[in-house]
C-alpha cells in the first residue's frame, strides 16, 4: 500500500486529490497539511471531503507527520513547496510537485535536491496533456519554419502565475523543435504598433476568468491553412489522477529530476 501526504489538503487540487485517492486501489492518505493559520487544521481528512472518518487528521506542517508517509504530492506555491521538498529531501522521501511559477533560480534549487531524492516535477499531470506535448513536437518538426506559432490559454480567476506553466511546457517543447530558445524568442504581449510579425517568435496570449479549470491551443499558422492543437481539463480530476500515477510511479525510483513524460513513457 503506498502511503501518500497531501500538502494543502484544504484547498482546490487538495480536495481532488483526497477524492481521488479514496477511490484509488492500492494508495491510502496516511499524512495531510495545510498553512498554519487555515481553518482546516486538526480537521479528519475524510471530514474534509465529505466522506467517512479516514483517523488521518490535518496538520500545520508537513514536519509534523514526516515519519507517516513514503510519498508526498505538493500543489501549492512555489515556496511553499520548495520547504516540502527540502523536508523530503532530509528525510529521503519522494515528492511529487504539480506547483507552477518557479523561478529559474528556484528550478536550479530542485535540481539540487533531485540529487538526493527521486523527484517528479511537472506543470501539468494530466495524462492527455503528456500526449499534447508528444504530438506538437511531432507537429514542429513537420511544419518547419513556414508556420507561424501562437498559443493560447485559459485558466480559472484565481490562477496568480501568467503564461501558465503548460503553456510555457508548450512553448518550450516547440522551440526546441525548431532548434530555438524559448527564453529568445517568445512574445507575451502585443499592443500598440508592433510591426509585421517576426516568423520566428513564438506568441503567448492568456485569458483569466470564471472557473475555467484549463484550456491550452497551440495554432501553426500558416499561408492557406491553419493546425490547432487543443486540451481542454473540465474536471481537476484528471490531474489528481496523473499525479496518483506519478506517485505509484515515483515510490522506490532513484534519486532523479523527472517529468510525465518519463511517468507515461511518451515520447
Amino acid at each position: 500500500m503506498l502511503e501518500l501526504a497531501i500538502v494543502g489538503a484544504a484547498g482546490r487540487m487538495g480536495h481532488t486529490l483526497l477524492e481521488a485517492a479514496c477511490d484509488e486501489p492500492g494508495v491510502t492518505v496516511t499524512a495531510a497539511s495545510e498553512r498554519p493559520d487555515s481553518d482546516a487544521l486538526g480537521m479528519d481528512t475524510g471530514a474534509l471531503i465529505g466522506r467517512p472518518a479516514s483517523g488521518v487528521q490535518v496538520r500545520a506542517s508537513l514536519a509534523d507527520c514526516v515519519d507517516d508517509f513514503t510519498v508526498a504530492i505538493d500543489f501549492t506555491q512555489p515556496e511553499n513547496s520548495l520547504q516540502s521538498l527540502q523536508l523530503c529531501a532530509a528525510h529521503g522521501k519522494a515528492i511529487v510537485i504539480g506547483t507552477t511559477g518557479f523561478s529559474e533560480a528556484q528550478k536550479k534549487r530542485i535540481e539540487e535536491y533531485a540529487k538526493r531524492v527521486p523527484i517528479v516535477l511537472a506543470p501539468n499531470m494530466s495524462v492527455g496533456v503528456s500526449l499534447t506535448l508528444t504530438l506538437l513536437d511531432t507537429a514542429a518538426r513537420v511544419l518547419g519554419d513556414d508556420y507561424d506559432v501562437e498559443i493560447l490559454e485559459a485558466h480559472h480567476r484565481h490562477k496568480v502565475d501568467a503564461p501558465s506553466g503548460t503553456a510555457l511546457r508548450m512553448g518550450e517543447v516547440v522551440a526546441a523543435a525548431k532548434g530555438r530558445d524559448l527564453a529568445s524568442c517568445a512574445v507575451y504581449a502585443r499592443e500598440g504598433h508592433t510591426g509585421a510579425r517576426d516568423g520566428s517568435t513564438i506568441g503567448f496570449a492568456t485569458m483569466r476568468g470564471g472557473d475555467i479549470v484549463g484550456e491550452h491551443t497551440v495554432v501553426f499558422a500558416g499561408t492557406g491553412e491553419r493546425i490547432e492543437i487543443t486540451h481542454r481539463a473540465s474536471n481537476r480530476a484528471t490531474f489528481a489522477r496523473g499525479a496518483l500515477r506519478a506517485a505509484r510511479w515515483l515510490s522506490g525510483r532513484r534519486p532523479g529530476l523527472y517529468g510525465m513524460q518519463d511517468v507515461l513513457a511518451v515520447g
